[in-house]
C-alpha cells in the first residue's frame, strides 16, 4: 500500500460524501503530527504501535566496492515498534 492507496482507503472509511481531497488532508495531517511528535519524544499509537528515537553507536563498517575498512559516524534514527494487536493481525 503507497500514500494514494492510504488516502483512497481513508475515503472509503469516512464515507461516500468525502472528498479525495479532504482524505488527502487528513493523511498528511496524521503524518505531520507524527513527524513533529517523534521530535520530541516517542510517538505511541494505542493498538499500532510506538514510533521512537533510537541512536546508533559510531563503529567500523567494510566500504563493499572495496572491502576497505571505514568508520561510520555515530547517528539518530527512527524505529517503529509494532503493539501486540498489530503483531497477532500479521
Amino acid at each position: 500500500m503507497n500514500k494514494a492507496d492510504l488516502i483512497e482507503a481513508v475515503q472509503k472509511n469516512l464515507g461516500g460524501d468525502t472528498s479525495k481531497r479532504a482524505a488527502g488532508d487528513a493523511v498528511e495531517a496524521v503524518l505531520s503530527a507524527i513527524f513533529k511528535g517523534v521530535k520530541k519524544s516517542n510517538v505511541q499509537l494505542v493498538g499500532f504501535g510506538t514510533f521512537k528515537v533510537v541512536s546508533r553507536k559510531a563503529r567500523i563498517g567494510r566500504n563493499p566496492a572495496t572491502e576497505a575498512p571505514m568508520k561510520i559516524k555515530a547517528s539518530k534514527t527512527v524505529r517503529f515498534v509494532p503493539s501486540a494487536a498489530l503483531k497477532a493481525s500479521v
